[in-house]
């Protein structure tokens, strides 16, 4: 693990493609996944966006990736997934729910939904294998080869729930050869991180495993001023290993086995704090106190999770085609318990705070059995001619009991299943050796079900199925040798939701109809300077029909599914990283985001506490009119630049400076604008001063995190009062890895 070098550094990546050249260039991301070696300037990128390791310039999908050395940095200070939101061009990430149920958006396109059965419209595939849950796509980060981020709808080839993009994960791979990974760093609030990974052949050219680990710590550090208690909220303890065995008895036949298990406990979900807003403002008052939250209920917020999962993909490579099977399940189970209110009292109380807090609200959610099991089967053509094909099937089931507990009422338990079923194919052929063309098909079938198990008031079963055909085509035109132009066209969707929280508080499931997205885009990439500046763009625009929407809040606090009749967005994205010298590397990306709401008759509630200061025309009933308004946690603007320069320190080694930034522009928490749920936009940055050894057996550096110590609003609960959330003070500490 170390910083990025001059080889082996955070690539932002574009591959793209052309839909018969009806658009014209203009802009995409740089891509990337696995690195060749070139020695005249920046890295050759291969990806795997289209299920096959391909270079960047030829794949038609706007891509934008980290490497996995990159990302242990980024996490040393102890942060999870989230620290990806930003860092990525288009990228958001945000969650109500602690170290769990991470909620993604790309290009503006999420769900806010903060139950944990909600869909989303971008996919998490870790190791081939989609996390459809929300609790499952947060298993921690370790030992990862490289992360991919592709933008836009991907239903072709990754199916339903894709319908703004997907974030894949891939985990370094067992090899023949012998090697030993280690790091440890150690910050504020006694933050600790120790990861570990030993590999190698165990029969020659037959069997080679990988066995990976993870031990996350960060002591409670945060006081209850209720309590009066000190140190007693805001730790974690997080857990995670992996074991990869690759069996590949012949030259054409290889079997992976991948087992990996994850346990999170003495864990502080998301620290809610009480009127930290007042109203007709979005600044931060005096009722927060960073080191300090005030709760009466939640025991201090506790989290419990427990997952585990189990891959087998075998490929037979034949002289025509290589056949490719994925077998998986994965499970998950656990709890959470909050403070909503984030304070303390009830109107009938003298003494309430911090601010007014009308009646306390604590709930516990908790996924009681989780059971997913997926299965692919894909053939794709070999051969070096004009042209390519793959085609394949894809199976799905999903078993889900959730529990929802109020406290003033007994604990409701429903039970989802979810079946899915598709057929794809997708093909490419070179018209010319400067243009190529790809097309894609899938069809989807998409079966939920839900029903009680325990509730207080009789609910009946709901059933839900929609059946829809995804397509993409596109074209990529090499101009020159170092510019190529692309061209994009796809259609996705989003299968059909069930919501079934708002029976604990005496509602009745709410279902939405499927969404369909119709996504163009166009852009160029470039390599210049005699291969030293990588240069990408895009430009794109989407529309989204029946879009998926979740409600939220109101005076009843209710979770309720909606469909707004039409949504837009539209944008650019740029980047580039430039190997300005020798000993100096830089990177940078920037995206602009425009969302929208087209419905005239799209209303939902607002703030319950009626604090709030809503800037929507009202309906008779007291409901916000929203259309016109952007989509929640869709930022206006994402940037993030690095910069890493070194200077030798003997014949064997460097002393290196490396800083990172990313910055979010404007971003409105919910589907209605007011006052206080929005932030004026955040950044952060970091920075790392170390020493390194050339062949990269040691890495040993201090490092800060969130480094100007921001207090970044990222959330808010409008229930009974103006609560908010944050992202993490300021961390510091010292790091160590070896490679051997």
């Amino acid at each position: 693990m170390n910083i990025p070098t001059k080889k082996n550094t955070w690539r932002l990546g574009g591959a793209v493609s052309v839909t018969a050249l009806v658009l014209s260039g203009a802009l995409a991301m740089p891509a990337a996944a696995q690195e060749a070696t070139n020695d005249n300037g920046l890295d050759v990128i291969i990806v795997t966006a289209q299920k096959r390791a391909e270079n960047i310039q030829d794949v038609p999908i706007s891509i934008s990736t980290m490497n996995g050395d990159t990302l242990d940095s980024i996490l040393a200070g102890g942060e999870d997934i989230l620290a990806l939101s930003a860092r990525i061009p288009s990228l958001n990430i945000e969650s109500s729910n602690g170290r769990v149920a991470p909620r993604f958006y790309i290009r503006g396109l999420g769900n806010t939904d903060f139950d944990l059965a909600a869909s989303q419209p971008v996919s998490v595939i870790m190791d081939d294998v989609v996390m459809e849950n929300v609790a499952l796509k947060s298993f921690p980060l370790f030992d990862i080869e490289q992360v991919e981020v592709l933008r836009g709808p991907q239903g072709t080839l990754f199916g339903r729930n894709t319908t703004a993009g997907i974030v894949k994960f891939d985990s370094k791979r067992p090899t023949e050869e012998f090697e030993v990974d280690a790091s440890a760093s150690w910050g504020r609030f006694n933050t600790q991180r120790f990861m570990g990974a030993v590999g190698g052949g165990l029969i020659e050219n037959k069997l080679s495993m990988r066995v990976s680990g993870l031990y996350s710590h960060r002591a409670n550090w945060v006081d209850n001023g209720f309590t009066g208690e000190n140190n007693v909220i805001g730790g974690y303890e997080d857990v995670a290993g992996r074991v990869q065995l690759l069996f590949t008895p012949t030259e054409n036949f290889s079997a992976l086995v991948i087992a990996q298990a994850r346990s999170i406990d003495g864990n502080t979900a998301t620290l809610f704090r009480a009127n930290i807003f007042d109203t007709g403002s979005n600044k931060l008052n005096g009722n927060f106190v960073r080191d300090t939250v005030f709760f009466d209920g939640g025991n201090n917020n506790a989290q419990s999770y427990d997952n585990a999962g189990l891959t087998l993909k075998m490929e037979y490579d034949g002289e025509a085609a290589t056949f490719t099977s994925i077998t998986s399940l994965q499970t998950t189970d656990g709890s959470s318990i909050g403070d909503i209110d984030g304070g303390f009292g009830a109107s009938f109380l003298p003494f309430m705070g911090p601010g007014f807090i009308p009646f306390p609200s604590t709930t516990e959610g908790s996924v009681k059995e989780h059971n997913q099991f997926t299965q692919e089967f894909r053939i794709a053509s070999n051969g070096a001619g004009p042209g390519k094909w793959q085609m394949g099937a894809y199976y799905f089931n999903m078993d889900l009991a959730l529990g929802t507990n109020p406290f003033f009422v007994p604990e409701t338990v429903l039970k989802q299943s979810n079946n899915t079923w598709a057929v794809f194919g997708q093909g490419s052929y070179d018209l010319t050796d400067q243009f190529t063309v790809t097309a894609g098909v899938r069809y989807t079938e998409d079966k939920k079900r839900l029903g009680a198990i325990a509730t207080n008031l009789p609910v009946a079963d709901v059933n839900i199925n929609g059946s829809k055909v995804s397509w993409d085509v596109s074209g990529n035109y090499a101009a020159t040798d170092n510019v190529s132009l692309y061209a994009r066209a796809a259609r996705g969707f989003r299968a059909p939701s069930i919501q079934g929280r708002d029976v604990a508080f005496f509602g009745q499931p709410s279902t939405a109809r499927s969404e369909t997205i119709d996504s163009i885009e166009t852009g160029f990439k470039s390599e210049l300077n005699e291969n030293t500046l990588r240069l990408n763009g895009d430009v794109y625009y989407y529309r989204i029909k029946n879009m998926q929407l979740t409600a939220i809040g109101g005076t009843g606090n209710f979770n309720q599914l909606i469909n707004a009749k039409k949504g837009i967005g539209y944008g650019f994205e740029t980047d580039l990283e430039w190997l300005a010298a020798e000993n100096f590397v830089l990177t940078a990306g920037f995206a602009y985001n425009k969302t929208e709401f087209k419905d005239p008759n799209l209303a939902v509630p607002v703030c319950g506490s009626g604090r709030c200061t809503p800037l929507d025309p009202l309906d008779a009933n007291g409901n916000a009119l929203v259309s016109g308004n952007p989509f929640p946690q869709a930022p206006k603007i994402t940037g993030n630049f690095t910069a890493r320069y070194a200077v030798p320190a003997g014949n064997n080694g460097e002393l290196y400076a490396y800083t990172d930034w990313s910055i979010s522009g404007k971003t409105n928490f919910f589907l209605y604008e007011s006052a206080e749920f929005t932030t004026s936009g955040n950044f952060e940055g970091g920075l790392r001063l170390g020493y390194l050894r050339h062949d990269n057996s040691l890495d040993f550096a201090v490092f800060v995190r969130n480094i100007t110590n921001e207090r970044n609003v990222i959330g808010g609960i409008d229930f009974n009062n103006l609560t908010g959330f944050t992202k993490d003070p300021r961390t510091f500490g010292v790091s160590v890895t070896v490679h051997r």
